[in-house]
């Protein structure tokens, strides 16, 4: 649902292309695919560490996502890029990060590793694809508000992610 959302932030922007969906719905699919199984090669050993910083990972790379989006929407008359290289990757990280914990998991879900991972990632990235397309439509309308909206629900989901791993 993270991924989703960013996705619907970065159409609402009105800078997503079909190649650029595309693109995001595969990166984020394979983020999602990958980091689960991670987590399960990971195993219990580095569990405890990982899961002390993981939220904090997320907090920072969306937080720092979401305030360049506000500022570019402050400075440009017209829609900027849609996130590419470093930054797409970074919100494709920071949103599937939870995925590697939980990862540790799968084995007791009596699933073979390899196809949960698939069936993640093919959700995700079908998710990520219609709502980034989906939402550019609400952002011609709205323009510099619908990237200062994004901005807003990166930050917001970073905050989500730091607070519900705090509160438990």
């Amino acid at each position: 649902m993270d991924a989703f959302a960013v996705s619907l932030a970065q159409g609402a922007a009105g800078r997503v292309r079909v190649a650029d969906a595309l693109i995001l719905a595969l990166l984020f699919g394979a983020a999602q695919a990958l980091m689960p199984l991670l987590g399960w090669a990971l195993g219990i050993a580095l569990v405890g560490w990982f899961e002390r910083i993981d939220h904090w990972i997320a907090f920072v790379l969306l937080t720092a996502l979401g305030l360049n989006m506000i500022r570019a929407s402050r400075h440009d008359t017209q829609a900027g890029p849609a996130l590419r290289g470093w930054q797409l990757f970074g919100a494709a990280i920071a949103t599937s990060i939870d995925a590697a914990a939980a990862g540790i998991t799968l084995p007791l879900l009596a699933v073979p590793i390899g196809f949960a991972c698939a069936i993640i990632g093919i959700v995700t990235a079908i998710l990520c694809f219609a709502g980034a397309l989906g939402a550019r439509h609400i952002g011609k309308r709205f323009e510099g508000w619908a990237e200062i909206f994004g901005g807003f629900v990166l930050i917001a989901l970073g905050v989500k992610i730091l607070a519900e791993h705090l509160a438990a």
